[in-house]
């Protein structure tokens, strides 16, 4: 199975630490800025979403370039290779994938010059899937388990709550086991939770 980061609602306390802290690692090694988690709210709970490292990763089966691939198990993105097509964002069930902007650092936003009516002003955002900014080129962004550091995930790193945790394949495994376990302690050898009908009932 592949490899996944998953967070606890009863622990997260919603500080964005761990948003912080992916940005941050990202934009170290060169790569797009935005977080690659998002904490989501409601009246009593806060946990980030993320990307569930699906086996059958549905990002992957649309990707027309093949930018997105399983590797060390994991769904890795290669950002490089990403086309704007905003394909992946769309399959993912979970909402996981977003998108950046990449600029070239030569070419200021609003530029205007005497000789040529005034640049536009870029529309209202609306949507990482409808914005359209001239100039700027929107680059696909999901989870990869800091797969470049040694230390792993940064938002685990960082969580001050301890409330996010890497799944691996063992770590499953023993959760298993103990669900299993725990249901043969709720019902003992012999009792069965089906009872049988009345042979005279009608």
């Amino acid at each position: 199975m592949n490899q996944y980061v998953i967070a606890d609602p009863k622990l997260c306390i919603g500080c964005n630490t761990c948003m912080a802290s992916c940005s941050q690692e990202h934009q170290l090694h060169g790569l797009q800025s935005a977080p690659r988690l998002q904490v989501m709210r409601n009246r009593l709970d806060s946990a980030p979403v993320m990307c569930h490292q699906c086996e059958d990763a549905p990002c992957a089966q649309v990707c027309p370039v093949n930018a997105i691939t399983r590797q060390d198990e994991a769904i890795h993105l290669n950002e490089s290779l990403c086309v704007s097509c905003k394909l992946c964002g769309i399959a993912c069930p979970f909402g996981a994938i977003t998108f950046s902007g990449s600029s070239p650092l030569d070419i200021p936003r609003n530029c205007n010059t005497s000789k040529a009516l005034p640049a536009p002003q870029a529309p209202r955002a609306v949507s990482p899937f409808l914005d359209c900014v001239p100039g700027l080129r929107a680059v696909a962004v999901k989870c990869d388990l800091c797969s470049f550091s040694p230390d792993g995930p940064a938002c685990i790193k960082t969580c001050p709550t301890q409330a996010i945790t890497l799944v691996t394949a063992s770590l499953a495994e023993h959760s298993s086991q103990q669900k299993r376990l725990n249901a043969m302690n709720a019902f003992p050898a012999g009792y069965s939770t089906f009872t049988t009908p009345d042979a005279g009932a009608k």
